[in-house]
């Protein structure tokens, strides 16, 4: 038999269904029930049987039970004459060969049917497959229970499909029964995560979405990718993808096309109310009595369209899904007066305006009070704007098109305009929002006042988000430029607004350096606008905390962290409090928070704010933030051990970076994959990391803020731990200039650590003099937090280390481990306590590094860094063996000496030349002349003549 087909999701089921089919071979009978709600996917779990069955030669009967009006035993019935025997033409039984379905007798006729099988299966098996077995005739049923006690002991399967909540209670009871005495294996398929899901999508859609959108149902996934499925746009009617859409939803619409009239009318009421919905509104909307919808609603739960939503009375539809399509399949005018009807029964309860927003759009058209109607629609839009723009984008555009222009009301009908271009940005199209825009730009008197400001912020976002960074400077510049500086309370909210969006740019662009000192005074501005204010007049809360955000990542980005830092924390506390619309700025402004804490080392708030960034960035104009939210993740998940979850926020920006095409951000995506790739896989992937970051980092723009620079960090520290530290230094040199100028200042002190190392393996210890120098004056000018002196401190430990001083080298390595350790960075603890073993050994005994190592190996399984785990594994063995040589060595001349200066003394004193040494131990020549100095001075030596006659070995 071919190993199983997969099906995505259902690697366990698979597997039972692949034990049964052994099973069989083996000559042993299973019952298996396969039990879910609709369209979890148990029919295709029976494909699967049938299949693997077919592959065993094992003869297959199948049949479908069919609701109501059934002869008896009717699935039974069809599943035999449907199938031939193996060897017979494919017709039929001849008459009388069949089982005698005519029988009073149940377990003759069970015994007629195991002998049939028997007959016709030639010693292979049978395999009985029975779907939708809810629908079954009280015959068939009770022929299911008598079967289930007779397969175990016949090589037989006997495998059904059904419905709980629609079965009848005495069959569940029956099949209860023989799950409890093993009789039968149940199968319960739950909703497919969201890998399984993000599998069948294929790229159409994002999977998170599709997976909350069709609670992990694959037909009500099949549906929406059908819809051409978009979160912010579902349930919208969507008659381009009509013909695809019905074709996937036709089991669903069998159901209902198969319901009497009463149940069709009143679950289309239903579906215009949408859910939660009470039985007394769908009389209403329905327009039938109590009594006659009650009657309607039992027999709708009796079919399991819709269910029970609690103690409150409430009902909902089986799967969201559900209603949606009834609501995309009613009548129009029958949806139009339904609508209507909903509308006038929200109206006298008080609803609030988004509820009856909701009818007002279908009922619009033909509405007795249409600027009653506009006037909900616009307060509707209002209310969802920030958590359902498409929504308030579609009831805007209504509004603009059914108002009337000029007059006096141009004011008004100006505003509603630009909250639609707002709305339309939000809901990720920018396009139209750009048309909307510069058509109230370039039509005179259409934005008086302050309003034209509004706009040209409006337009400065929308291209920014279409990656048009010169036109959107350009057109912020236009009023920046105009402005009186410094900036004076009161300031207007447009400009703050503008402000806000022209500062974000060059944030996203990486060039926040350029507008430090604008944001710190629109901050100032805005904050004396408020203490200016009345208690009536107050300035805007959340614009004052926006700008303030901004101004505090600004002095992060350029390591003014004596300043940053008190005032991120201040921000900090001022967005906990606020909800998460902060007027609709929500997902700036915690990414902007976010990044700005990483910088000075509030991890765990930085976490915290990106993680609320992302779960607050609906909508396609967010995609670019959430990509930022998404790298800053990723990267707190590699410092805190995270490899599996910081490759996964890796791709799912990789992904975003790639849909707006943002090659800075898929750059630096790929970049943090191969980095999570290097410390999570084993040493023999190391070249397919470092192939990755040098992809990665091709596809910056260089000179493009910190997408690059950190790509191009990222990528250094792929080429040292691949072996070539004169790469790490080119690519370090290269990028960043000699001094790592061109690089953020938060970013120096690892970079310069880095560049240290690489510069002392190649043998340079001049340049690497300079590089330890320059990480420690970095981490001075950032006021030695504790995560860039620590990296000072490993530079500075490698610097010793090549000068012969294991003792310093010893103690900074220590230092920074403890304080990568107070930070929860496993991966650089151990990475820092690895590479100081060969110090530990020389300045402390190769005993007392034993210790430390294992604390590193600890930290690297802990998070499974399989790279690490590996050199410190073999960084153990090493010092195990120069420990058991050393116990063994007799005491001599040569006990004052390093393990590295004994090996070197060792091959000098043999004759070697340093060069020769050097090749030896894989050292630069310079490393071994500074070991061989230190060896002749501690042995008080001055030649090599002299230290062989110490050692007594014959000069070669």
């Amino acid at each position: 038999m071919s190993e199983a087909p997969a099906l995505a999701g259902r690697r366990e089921e698979t597997a039972t269904l692949a034990r049964a089919v052994e099973d069989l071979g083996a000559g042993h009978g299973t019952v298996l029930e396969v039990a879910g709600d609709p369209g979890i996917g148990k029919t295709a779990l029976l494909n699967l049987l049938a299949r693997l069955a077919a592959e065993r030669g094992a003869t297959v009967l199948r049949a479908r039970a069919r609701c109501g009006g059934a002869k008896p035993y009717q699935v039974f019935r069809e599943a035999w004459e449907r199938s031939a025997p193996p060897t017979a033409a494919p017709r039929p039984p001849a008459a009388g060969a069949g089982p005698p379905w005519d029988t009073a007798a149940d377990h003759e006729l069970v015994r007629a049917l195991l002998d049939g099988c028997a007959r016709r299966d030639g010693g292979r098996g049978s395999v009985l497959v029975l779907d939708d077995l809810h629908h079954a005739d009280p015959a068939s049923a009770r022929l299911v229970e008598l079967l289930a006690e007779e397969c175990a002991a016949r090589p037989l399967i006997l495998a059904f499909a059904l419905r709980p909540r629609q079965t009848p209670p005495a069959l569940l009871a029956a099949l209860d029964d023989a799950s409890h005495t093993g009789h039968l294996v149940r199968v319960e398929p739950a909703p497919l995560d969201a890998a399984a899901i993000a599998s069948l999508a294929g790229g159409r859609g994002p999977a998170g979405q599709l997976a909350t959108g069709s609670l992990g149902n694959p037909r009500a996934l099949r549906v929406l990718l059908a819809a051409g499925h978009d979160p912010d746009r579902w349930p919208a009617r969507s008659e381009e993808a009509a013909g695809p859409l019905l074709r996937a939803a036709a089991p669903v619409l069998a159901e209902l096309e198969a319901l009497p009239g009463d149940c069709a009318e009143v679950l289309s009421a239903a579906a215009v109310l949408g859910e939660p919905f009470r039985p007394g509104d769908a009389a209403h909307v329905a327009g039938y009595p109590g009594d006659r919808t009650a009657a309607a609603l039992g027999a709708l739960c009796a079919a399991d369209l819709i269910r029970s939503d609690g103690p409150a009375g409430t009902l909902v539809f089986r799967h969201p899904v559900l209603g949606h399509l009834l609501h995309h399949r009613m009548n129009p005018g029958l949806r139009h007066d339904a609508h209507h009807r909903a509308l006038h029964l929200l109206d006298a309860r008080g609803a609030g305006p988004a509820a009856r927003a909701r009818h007002a759009e279908h009922a619009l058209p033909a509405a007795a009070d249409p600027a009653r109607a506009l006037r909900v629609l616009a307060e509707g839009a209002a209310e969802v704007l920030a958590r359902e723009p498409a929504t308030a984008a579609r009831w805007l555009r209504l509004t603009l098109e059914y108002s009337p222009a000029g007059g006096a009301g141009a004011g008004a009908r100006a505003r509603l305009a630009l909250d639609c271009c707002r709305a339309l940005t939000a809901a990720g199209r920018p396009q139209e929002a750009r048309a909307l825009a510069h058509e109230l730009l370039r039509t005179p008197g259409a934005l008086p006042g302050p309003l034209r400001t509004e706009a040209l912020a409006l337009c400065v976002g929308v291209e920014r988000l279409l990656g048009r960074y010169e036109e959107a400077d350009a057109t912020a510049r236009t009023v920046v430029d105009a402005l009186a500086r410094p900036l004076s309370a009161p300031l207007p909210a447009q400009t703050a607004g503008l402000v806000f969006d022209y500062g974000l740019l060059h944030a996203l662009r990486g060039t926040a350096a350029e507008v430090r000192g604008l944001a710190h005074e629109a901050a100032r501005a805005a904050a004396a606008t408020a203490a200016a204010a009345t208690d009536e007049d107050r300035a805007d809360e959340d614009g004052r905390t926006a700008l303030g955000v901004l101004a505090a990542f600004c002095d992060s980005y350029v390591g003014d962290f004596t300043r940053a830092a008190p005032e991120v924390a201040r921000c900090a506390r001022l967005v906990d409090s606020r909800p998460d619309t902060v007027a609709g700025r929500a997902p700036e402004v915690l990414a902007l928070l976010g990044c700005a804490e990483l910088f000075v080392e509030r991890f765990a708030d930085a976490r915290r704010h990106l993680s609320r960034g992302l779960a607050t960035a609906g909508g396609g104009a967010h995609k670019h933030i959430a990509v930022n939210q998404l790298l800053g993740l990723s990267i707190l998940d590699q410092w805190a051990g995270r490899l599996d979850t910081a490759q996964h926020h890796a791709r799912e920006a990789e992904r975003l970076a790639g849909e707006i095409g943002a090659p800075d951000a898929a750059g630096l995506a790929i970049a943090l994959r191969s980095s999570a790739l290097l410390w999570a896989a084993p040493r023999r992937r190391t070249p397919e990391a470092v192939e990755l970051a040098e992809a990665g980092l091709r596809a910056t723009v260089p000179g493009t803020g910190w997408w690059a620079g950190s790509a191009l960090g990222l990528l250094a520290v792929a080429r040292l731990m691949g072996g070539d530290p004169a790469a790490c230094l080119r690519t370090l040199v290269e990028g960043g200039g000699e001094d790592l100028a061109l690089l953020q200042p938060p970013s120096r002190p690892s970079l310069f650590a880095l560049m240290t190392t690489a510069a002392a393996q190649c043998g340079d210890l001049a340049a690497a003099a300079r590089a330890a120098r320059a990480a420690d004056t970095a981490a001075g000018r950032l006021g030695r937090p504790a995560f860039q002196q620590a990296h000072a401190d490993r530079a500075g430990a490698a610097l010793a280390l090549a000068q012969g001083d294991p003792a310093r080298a010893a103690g900074l390595s220590l230092n920074a481990a403890h304080a990568f350790k107070a930070l929860r960075m496993p991966v650089l603890q151990a990475w820092t306590l690895i590479a100081a073993t060969p110090a530990l050994a020389a300045a402390r005994g190769p005993a007392a590094a034993l210790g430390p190592l294992d604390e590193a190996l600890e930290a690297a399984r802990d998070c499974g860094a399989l790279r690490l785990c590996e050199d410190g594994a073999r960084a153990r063995a090493a010092l195990t063996a120069t420990a058991t040589a050393a116990a063994s060595r007799p005491p001599g001349p040569l006990a004052a000496l390093s393990v590295r200066e004994r090996e070197v003394a060792e091959l000098a004193a043999a004759g070697l030349s340093s060069r020769q040494v050097a090749e030896r131990l894989v050292l630069s020549t310079r490393t071994i002349d500074t070991h061989l100095g230190n060896a002749y001075r501690k042995l008080g030596v001055s030649s090599r003549v002299a230290l062989t006659r110490l050692l007594g070995t014959p000069v070669a």
